[in-house]
């Protein structure tokens, strides 16, 4: 899933993902079959890193998210786009996730199955049926549902979903049962290192697994991501939540877009949210779509007026960031600061950024102590 990225700029968030790891991610994304990719420890990273990848290369546009959210493991992409969770924190939360998650599956039978044909409701019922360890672990959309436990409990959920009509059910590929109890074990691990974290004020909102709310008080985070472990991941109900979202100028939220592996988000936006448009980035030839998508939205060009990154003008310029690192301000890079051709707008580790063009600062695309990339966006502005 990583190979026809290895040649576009944004492979370099690869590179970054491994140091901050200690995991050869570039042999993951590239190398590595499925049976490697099915161990919980290697599936997750994998999984965010694709997705920061696409994330960077969509941001390289100058098409920025106005919410965010993530399924299971993409809520820490998500915190990660949203500003809430530095890149290098998000990576090594990841790792510990995954190898928590590893050991809690490895000393249990566990399992997952979708069905397909039967409301949540009924799921939830023939669960508590087959009275055993199994529980409905993610609410995808009116038509999916996901259940979860050990197996001889599970095969009798599932063998009760079909005596009441659901119309399909189907194995998971995953290493264990996730978002049940019997992933307690794997709390300790991740709680220990949620408490050494740093959280930051979400720039945009992050519409939560566990509550199907939006969230971005820096002190939810440790609680929310620490519950998400055991209980369901109530995707459908955040879609709900995510289509009558308003932002600051009153449009609707109506271009969902999902970045990473596979498509099947998508899908699941398209069962729940039929009149919205989707998008699925994958592959750097879908960030055309991407492109169609937002400049034949008339909505979006008029919401993109007062909002950074949604889309660009002609008199509109971005100030790209000459190399990897840190990003540290210049003390006079303000919003709305009038800027000349060289003006210091900060730093990116030891390399200056000074704009190319003189006119007006619309915003800063990089926030203070946020880890960029070689040609990522700066600051935003209107050329004079």
């Amino acid at each position: 899933m990583g190979r026809p990225w290895t040649d576009h700029p944004s492979w370099d968030v690869v590179v970054d993902a491994s140091e901050a790891s200690g995991r050869d991610l570039g042999h993951l994304l590239t190398e590595a079959d499925a049976r490697e990719l099915t161990e919980t420890r290697n599936a997750q990273l994998a999984t965010v890193t694709l997705s920061m990848v696409v994330l960077d290369a969509i941001e390289r546009l100058g098409i920025a998210p106005t919410t965010v959210a993530g399924h299971s493991v993409g809520e820490y992409t998500a915190l990660i786009a949203s500003g809430a969770l530095g890149f290098e924190d998000g990576i090594h939360l990841v790792t510990e996730r995954g190898e928590a998650m590893q050991a809690a599956a490895d000393i249990t039978t566990g399992s997952m199955m979708v069905v397909r044909g039967a409301d949540a409701d009924t799921m939830d019922i023939a669960c508590r049926l087959a009275d055993g360890d199994v529980w409905v672990a993610n609410y995808n959309s009116a038509d999916e549902t996901v259940i979860a436990g050990e197996l001889e409990a599970l095969e009798r959920a599932c063998e009760l979903a079909l005596s009441v009509g659901a119309r399909s059910v189907a194995p998971v590929d995953v290493g264990g049962a996730f978002h049940t109890p019997l992933m307690s074990p794997a709390r300790d691990r991740l709680r220990k290192a949620l408490a050494t974290t740093v959280f930051h004020p979400a720039e945009i909102p992050v519409v939560t697994n566990v509550d199907g709310r939006a969230h971005t008080d820096p002190d939810d985070w440790p609680v929310l991501l620490s519950a998400q472990l055991c209980n369901p991941v109530r995707w459908r109900q955040s879609l709900v939540r995510l289509g009558g979202l308003h932002d600051r100028g009153g449009a609707v939220e109506r271009l969902f877009v999902e970045i990473g592996p596979g498509g099947s988000l998508a899908a699941m936006i398209n069962q729940s949210l039929p009149s919205m448009t989707t998008v699925s980035v994958s592959r750097p030839a879908d960030l055309d779509h991407l492109v169609d998508a937002v400049a034949g939205d008339s909505a979006l060009h008029a919401f993109a007026a007062g909002h950074q990154g949604e889309q660009l003008y002609v008199s509109e310029r971005l100030v790209i960031s000459p190399g990897p690192g840190v990003f540290a301000p210049a003390s006079d890079a303000v919003e709305a600061a009038p800027v000349e051709v060289g003006t210091l707008l900060g730093r990116v580790g030891a390399d200056e950024v000074r704009s190319p063009f003189a006119g007006q600062i619309i915003g800063m695309l990089a926030q203070p102590g946020e880890r960029v990339q070689t040609g990522q966006p700066i600051a935003w502005l209107r050329a004079s």
